[in-house]
């Protein structure tokens, strides 16, 4: 069985989230997709953050009907800051093997990786998938994730980067749409609509809950 695992904030999750996840498990032939919402993520400050639930609701909402997407509460259930090495860890330690652990991120995260609690490690343990955008062709951008690639030893095989690990790094191309989480609650800070940039059963829930 092939998993995707695509953590992050989802503050709130929006179409772009969504699109990018779509593709990703369509151009991988993915069995399943995790959303993971993080509880606490270690590289985002807390202020706009809301609650861990209400993000972990949104995200549901979001995801119902996908048969493919699946909805992870583990780094919510988990104390402390949200770090990625230890839901791998949770997924290669409570799923029935052979499973094929694919981890998804943007490139703005995979030029972080170095920095990430146990990222030698953890490139050892999954495959990494970085999903890009075709406007995304910018020379310092570029230079940095060939920084990172070269960092973690991967080398070129065809279409993919192998790891001495033996596990792969992917860079995948989807469909770029101009929607932030952080223009989305500034829309609503603004009173402004936000139809149409994520699911209405999102948008009527962070209304409702008054979440933002």
């Amino acid at each position: 069985m092939r998993v995707g695992l695509y953590g992050g904030s989802f503050n709130p999750i929006h179409f772009g989230h969504l699109r990018a996840a779509e593709e990703d498990r369509e151009i991988l032939g993915l069995d399943l997709l995790y959303f993971i919402p993080a509880a606490s993520p270690p590289h985002k400050q807390d202020g706009d953050l809301a609650a861990a639930e209400q993000r972990l609701s949104m995200v549901r909402l979001a995801t119902k009907g996908n048969r493919h997407f699946m909805v992870s509460d583990t780094e919510i259930r988990r104390p402390g800051r949200s770090y990625t090495i230890d839901t791998v860890r949770h997924f290669k330690g409570t799923m029935r093997a052979p499973v094929e652990l694919h981890l998804i991120m943007g490139t703005d995260q995979f030029n972080e990786l170095e920095t990430w609690k146990s990222s030698d490690e953890l490139v050892r343990l999954c495959h990494l998938v970085v999903h890009t955008r075709p406007a995304a062709g910018d020379a310092e951008s570029s230079q940095a994730s060939l920084a990172t690639v070269m960092h973690f030893g991967y080398v070129r095989e065809d279409d993919h980067y192998v790891h001495p690990g033996g596990y792969t790094l992917a860079f995948i191309t989807t469909t770029y749409l101009p929607i932030s989480a952080t223009m989305i609650r500034r829309k609503i800070a603004a009173r402004e609509s936000v139809r149409y940039l994520l699911p209405d059963d999102v948008t009527d829930y962070i209304h409702r809950h008054k979440v933002y």
